[in-house]
């Protein structure tokens, strides 16, 4: 075993799929190069002590049985008990330092990438290695971060962290994750600078769209959010309350859109001011009919196009946090346009998913 062990997990950026992650449709996201980063040494008993400066934090447990939660979404502490669950014997602890360049609580996936990043981390400390189907990583980690708490999250963001590139994922059991031939380069991050209430948000657009659907269900005979019209529909949205007659209005439209931004990314070369004005589009229904965007990130998109951006959105379940932007060849134009409106913007690009450092990844295997 090497004597120190480096991983990262990156942060995500959605294009397409919004809120539709946990109704069983598809979503279109990209890794970006922004993470979480993980090193370690080993030490001669089974304790894990944590430094995580970024946060002015630290943690310390031992592994001999199950780990006991400070709090609720206590993440690598609930990661650690899945993967003992599942079957990897922690028999050695390790002296760690967590760092990460991924906006915390801003919608581009800190916490799935902090909990993909640790699972990767267990595996590569007690095998050398990580797991050649990085599927079982993302699997764990949705365990770990939704199922262990009651979440109402999807898992969009632990595939996209751990598989890594531009995926379309189809979120109906089995899922699977293909990824897709575009070629892109020009996105910004921008962070709003605003708090968000991640968990919250979620919960409030799932148990709209929830209370809709069962409306729909009661009313067509075999009904599936995949394949009816929202023609089909129509005739029965008058018996929803006005929140979930909005959203499920919305989310027809998005998942068409996800549906048009699969077919134009299909291809290496892509039609940029045609993928701008789907992106546009989304963030329109995100704003107007599911209610997840705000004031400060409208203006952040508008700065954005008016300094030669395309198209960008409301990044992640939205109610603060990020935006992105999509404008290649003004990134630079647009990173500043964003910390003028008075965000963070940050240039990104595609990347590679959850990997150990270079030099210390198994020979032959590329993530």
């Amino acid at each position: 075993m090497p004597e120190r062990i480096t991983v990262s997990a990156p942060g995500r950026l959605c294009l397409f799929g919004e809120h539709q992650d946990f109704l069983g449709l598809s979503v279109i996201a990209c890794a970006v190069d922004v993470d979480i980063k993980i090193s370690g040494t080993p030490r001669n008993d089974t304790r894990f002590v944590i430094d995580m400066p970024d946060i002015n934090s630290r943690d310390e447990f031992d592994t001999a049985g199950e780990v006991p939660y400070r709090e609720r979404r206590d993440y690598i502490r609930s990661a650690t008990n899945v993967v003992n669950r599942n079957g990897l014997a922690l028999d050695r602890g390790y002296d760690c330092e967590i760092h990460g360049t991924i906006p915390i609580n801003a919608g581009a996936s800190s916490s799935s990438a902090l909990t993909v990043a640790w699972i990767s981390f267990l595996h590569a400390t007690q095998t050398g290695k990580l797991p050649e189907d990085r599927e079982v990583i993302a699997r764990l980690a949705h365990l770990a971060e939704v199922v262990e708490f009651g979440e109402p999250g999807g898992m969009m963001d632990h595939y996209t962290s751990a598989l890594g590139g531009l995926l379309y994922i189809d979120c109906r059991i089995p899922i699977t994750a293909d990824p897709l031939p575009a070629q892109l380069d020009g996105f910004v991050l921008g962070d709003s600078l605003q708090p968000k209430d991640t968990t919250g948000t979620l919960a409030a657009s799932r148990g709209a769209v929830e209370a809709g659907l069962r409306v729909l269900t009661s009313r067509i005979r075999n009904f599936s959010f995949r394949t009816a019209s929202l023609d089909e529909v129509e005739p029965y949205l008058r018996e929803m309350s006005e929140d979930s007659r909005k959203r499920i209005v919305a989310n027809f439209h998005n998942r068409d859109l996800c549906q048009q931004g699969r077919q134009l990314l299909s291809q290496p070369e892509v039609d940029d001011a045609e993928l701008g004005r789907l992106l546009l589009e989304h963030h329109k229904h995100l704003r107007d009919g599911i209610g997840v965007s705000t004031p400060k990130l409208d203006r952040l998109i508008d700065a954005s196009m008016e300094a030669g951006a395309v198209g960008g959105k409301v990044n992640g379940s939205g109610g603060g946090g990020c935006m992105f932007a999509y404008a290649p060849g003004r990134q630079q134009e647009v990173k500043e346009a964003i910390d003028a409106a008075g965000g963070r913007g940050i240039i990104v690009s595609i990347r590679q998913g959850a990997a150990l450092a270079e030099g210390e990844a198994e020979e032959g295997h590329v993530p």
